[in-house]
């Protein structure tokens, strides 16, 4: 389709090669070693050092912030807002709520002892795994390897980071900012494909990946071979139903801004809607005025819509607005790696725009007439990483939550419940397992070492041979 002529926002330049880099080969197993032998001195275990970590962590955020910024916005044309917002805003409140509890949740977790196991105590101990691999990808380059470090750094481990080449510049900043800070127990490789595969031939103790599903098994897979845990964090087709019920103006706003943030690049953004049919037109209006009141006439022209990573994301991503009939956007230009705010009506759903990961400015909508016929739709696919519902009826949101599964949802809003750090973050069945921020970070890069302490001054031969007559009877009277 034609395009707009009206020149883009000039981004800065940011600092760092454009093209990727990448880590000689033979170099990798040394670096795995050095951090190795840095966890087995026993300097990440202590939690002043962890909190000091983490603080240099948030510090260096707050200093290199404008060169973040450049990055973000070379990578991926990212408007400051959203690159703050999403990247160095977010990664500095987890760190801040990190910082704040991480006393706490390091402590020793008392149980109950069964009267068979007195006079003891039991407890459970969280223990660092050691050394951590965490792969990131390219559409939040800074957060999606920041966050896991962070929580990574504060359960006591090392850490290898393996930024996304794709983002090419903000890989590179990752590496610059690791060499200037923390560089004893944070290690970084750049690279592509070959670097990838020569990481995970590595023994590591615990491999936190983001990514598609395609790369999340062949991360499980060389992870299986050393029988090291995993926490995969991948995505799918997450939907959003909108009720009869609902105030369409505030919906309109909220799926938009969910939507197009980030250009549609977001693990958890709406990838499709399932709209009661009453409601329709209407709402589609709704998000066409939105569009115009977000991003102008002319979204190309706007300061605070961002751009597709590469050519080849932008070609894949033109060849899906050809699945549905166009309702609002559909220009594009691959020299900007350009795609307006796409609303396609009534896809085919055998196409691919309905059987793909959209992850782009492309927004399908279907129309459901009960509300079973729009959890069935669900039901009928693989389990999503988020799941959103608008609708003033609580026993209609209520209905959909139970009825279906994710690895997320919010109610009335989208992707903001990845912001909470209270809330675990991660998905289920074919979007990953495994979650993190907050304490689940914590959690997910510890070890749950459980133990019981005996005490010495009584020890009955109850439980010993040679076990005599009426024995049994004792035995069942204490553990049931």
């Amino acid at each position: 389709m034609s395009t707009s002529t009206a020149p883009a926002p000039t981004a800065p330049t940011a600092p760092g090669a454009p093209s990727p880099a990448s880590t000689p080969l033979d170099q990798i197993p040394r670096e795995v070693e050095r951090l190795r032998a840095r966890f087995r001195s026993g300097v990440t275990r202590p939690l002043a050092w962890r909190l000091d970590a983490l603080r240099r962590l948030r510090r260096l955020l707050e200093e290199r912030e404008a060169e973040a910024l450049a990055a973000l916005r070379a990578d991926l044309g990212k408007p400051t807002l959203e690159a703050y917002a999403s990247e160095i805003g977010l990664c500095k409140a987890e760190l801040d709520h990190t910082i704040k509890h991480l006393r706490a949740w390091a402590r020793p977790e008392k149980v109950s002892t069964p009267l068979a196991n007195q006079p003891a105590k039991s407890y459970v101990l969280r223990e660092p795994r050691g050394v951590v691999l965490v792969i990131g990808p390219w559409n939040y380059p800074l957060q999606l390897v920041i966050a896991p470090l962070a929580a990574a750094l504060a359960a006591g481990n090392t850490v290898l980071l393996k930024p996304s080449e794709v983002s090419a510049h903000t890989s590179a900043l990752v590496a610059r900012w690791f060499r200037d800070e923390l560089s004893d127990v944070v290690a970084v490789v750049e690279g592509g494909v070959a670097e990838t595969t020569a990481l995970l031939e590595q023994r590591f103790d615990h491999i936190f990946f983001t990514g598609s599903l395609g790369v999340g098994k062949v991360v499980m897979a060389a992870a299986a071979r050393h029988l090291t845990p995993v926490t995969l964090e991948l995505g799918g087709k997450s939907p959003c139903i909108v009720d009869r019920d609902v105030d369409l103006d505030v919906a309109a706003r909220r799926i938009a801004w969910g939507k197009w943030w980030n250009a549609g690049q977001t693990c958890v953004a709406p990838d499709y809607l399932l709209v009661q049919k009453d409601v329709e037109p209407r709402l589609l209006e709704r998000l066409r005025a939105t569009l115009e009141a977000f991003y102008g006439p002319d979204p190309k022209a706007s300061a605070d819509y961002g751009r597709i990573i590469n050519e080849r994301h932008h070609r894949r991503l033109v060849r899906l607005i050809a699945d549905g009939a166009v309702v609002a956007g559909g220009q594009h230009d691959e020299a900007d790696r350009y795609i307006a705010p796409t609303i396609l009506r009534d896809p085919k759903l055998d196409a691919p725009v309905m059987q793909e990961e959209i992850f782009g400015p492309i927004l399908p909508v279907l129309a459901w007439e009960r509300p079973e016929d729009a959890i069935a739709f669900v039901n009928e696919r693989p389990h999503p990483l988020a799941l959103y519902v608008f609708s003033k009826d609580r026993a209609f949101s209520d209905r959909v939550l139970r009825e279906t599964s994710s690895g997320g949802a919010c109610v009335n809003d989208t992707i903001a419940h990845l912001s909470i750090p209270d809330l675990p973050f991660g998905g289920v069945g074919d979007s990953g397992f495994g979650a993190y921020h907050g304490r689940a970070g914590f959690e997910a890069f510890s070890h749950r070492k459980s133990v019981l302490d005996k005490a010495t001054w009584i020890d009955p031969n109850l439980r010993y041979p040679p076990y005599g007559e009426g024995r049994l009877a004792w035995v069942k009277r204490l553990i049931g």
